[in-house]
């Protein structure tokens, strides 16, 4: 321990600290997997890195980048084995996921449910809506079941309305399915001529059903408001022919009562095994257990039975599982989570970084961290990543007549939300069954610009994420100070504000890159976590002034110490390194 300071500390130990995970889209550096890999072969990257978090474009998927899962092969396009085999050489474990709750309505399962109706083997691997809720509730204008009130409340909502995506089969029917997340139901254009095959209709009713039928499906109004005026009664006949015209992009729930989605379960952790994984990341788990009477997120005890299923699966495949929620920090599901023996996402650290730097203080940064140690949680932190900047989970929240805490106030949260708006982020909402938006979910910016786009923020930021317990994880965007990217955003429409952090990087500009010291700094620093074995052992916080974080990692002989001012932004890096005690000084970014 360093001699040259008398402060009281506290700690104890938090193993399995060591390494630092990359974490990108295939394609998000240069154009495929084999880009990337060139980049963490380059000797600016040496020892960097020990983990790649790769985003399951990796796979085959049609919709929200990935995470609308076709199937677990290798999506050939973006990806190759040789890929695989350059990693393993780079000593580079793979994190990789598994979306638990959904596959995609162009998967191999829907699609023979969509073609064989009741027939298919998988009549039962997705959740037929009005079958799930029959009896308990009333069909509205279209047929789907609405729950009766008090179990409609207890639904968890990502979009407004019913969480249902209505399907077209074969036998001319049409369906509810569970759809927690995200759907696009687009038509096919019908010609005149193919009007003209309707008995009775010629060119000029063709012509006047078309113009109908145009306007429409360009104002997105729901065919089934269609009105023909006198040509009504060729509307049945019509809407015939655009339901085969119907193409669907969805995430369907997969139905897991049934004996063949944990057979599915069972054959893709072997695959991800396969592909040199390590750790598996549980993507939606918490919305997969489903029962009539209790919510649709996290209820009990049914999750906990299906996380422990999937932990036998895991163990049977050497495999670390690591379970993705977001909720309130007040209702203590993250400390119910770790107590079960699983890691969790460090998904407050991001929201607690930027008020401790914008505001000076340390108070609430300090209080999470000692919780980290004091209760042995195994974390994987990070400042930025693919899905947005955290706020929800911030908040305090009323159970059973008592409030809990959040790490942040209402107000406090709030006004981090209102910096990193004032900044360009962009919005993402909570909403109840009846579409009533209930709160902010998450804030869609790039985290340096969410720091003011201001180099010595953001390399502080960096300097703290290494030292936190937990295994840091980067985003590639971050590692090179990347900015929001408004146009990628609006281009990708209503539901495009992820893409505000998601920029693809040619090699150009990752060239560019390495060459800024913004860039290289952290880079020296991220390489002192992965390779030091100070943080192999204790880490202790030390009590210091409010503007002041000081962390100490030590593992018998070695040691590594930051002291930084969350004012100034100054700060200092102190460790050993086969015996000899080595300070750097980060007071100006240009040096």
């Amino acid at each position: 321990m360093s001699t040259e300071r008398n402060v009281n500390l506290q700690g104890k130990e938090n193993p399995k600290q060591q390494g630092v995970i990359f974490n990108a889209y295939p394609d998000s550096i240069g154009k495929k997997l084999s880009d990337a890999i060139s980049l963490l072969s380059r000797p600016e990257l040496k020892n960097v890195f020990s983990g790649f978090y790769l985003l399951p474009t990796f796979f085959n998927s049609d919709l929200d980048r990935g995470f609308s899962i076709i199937d677990y092969n290798l999506n050939q396009e973006l990806v190759s084995k040789d890929d695989l085999k350059a990693l393993n050489k780079l000593h580079i474990d793979l994190k990789l996921d598994i979306v638990l709750n959904h596959l995609s309505v162009a998967s191999p399962q829907f699609q023979d449910l969509l073609k064989n109706g009741k027939q298919s083997v998988f009549h039962d691997f997705f959740i037929q809506w009005n079958n799930f809720w029959e009896g308990h509730g009333k069909p509205d204008e279209e047929g789907v079941i609405v729950p009766e009130d008090d179990l409609l409340k207890k639904l968890f909502m990502r979009k407004p309305g019913l969480p249902v995506l209505k399907v077209y089969f074969a036998d001319g029917s049409m369906q509810p399915f569970w759809n927690t997340f995200y759907q696009d139901v687009s038509f096919g254009r019908i010609s005149l001529e193919e009007l003209q095959e309707i008995e009775g209709v010629g060119f000029e009713e063709a012509k006047t059903i078309l113009e109908k039928i145009n306007e429409n499906l360009d104002a997105k109004q729901g065919v089934e408001k269609l009105d023909f005026g006198t040509l009504n009664k060729y509307k049945e006949a019509v809407l015939s022919m655009l339901m085969q015209k119907r193409k669907y992009l969805g995430q369907m729930d997969l139905n897991a009562k049934s004996c063949l989605v944990w057979d599915f379960y069972e054959e893709t952790l072997a695959k991800l095994k396969a592909y040199g994984c390590k750790i598996v990341r549980l993507d939606a788990f918490a919305y997969l257990h489903k029962e009539i009477g209790q919510s649709n997120f996290f209820n009990v005890p049914g999750t906990w039975e299906y996380l422990e299923r999937m932990k036998q699966i895991a163990a049977r495949n050497n495999l670390s599982l690591l379970p993705e929620i977001h909720s309130e920090f007040g209702s203590g599901l993250h400390d119910e989570v770790a107590a079960k023996g699983y890691r969790i996402y460090d998904f407050f650290l991001p929201g607690l970084l930027i008020h401790a730097i914008e505001k000076g203080t340390n108070k609430a940064l300090l209080k999470w961290a000692n919780q980290i140690i004091s209760k042995s949680y195994q974390t994987i932190n990070m400042l930025g990543c693919h899905d947005g900047i955290p706020v929800l989970d911030l908040k305090g929240k009323q159970l059973d007549g008592t409030y809990h805490e959040g790490l942040l106030s209402d107000e406090e949260i709030e006004d981090v939300m209102s910096i990193v708006i004032r900044r360009g982020g962009r919005v993402k909402s909570l909403y109840g069954p009846s579409g009533v938006k209930l709160s902010y979910y998450q804030v869609n910016a790039t985290y340096f610009s969410a720091l003011g786009e201001d180099e010595r923020k953001l390399l502080l930021a960096r300097a703290i994420q290494v030292f936190m317990p937990g295994v840091p994880q980067v985003w590639y965007l971050d590692l090179f100070a990347g900015k929001n990217d408004y146009a990628a955003a609006d281009a990708a429409g209503s539901g495009g504000h992820k893409e505000i952090n998601r920029t693809s990087l040619s090699l150009d500009k990752v060239e560019a890159g390495l060459k800024r010291n913004i860039v290289l700094k952290q880079l020296e620093i991220l390489q002192l976590r992965n390779t030091s074995k100070a943080f192999s052992g204790n880490v202790l916080i030390a009590d210091s002034k409010e503007n002041e974080v000081i962390i100490h990692w030590s593992n018998q002989f070695e040691w590594a110490e930051l002291r930084a001012d969350l004012q100034t932004q100054f700060f200092t890096i102190a460790y050993t390194e086969k015996g000899v005690t080595i300070k750097k000084s980060y007071n100006n970014i240009r040096e």
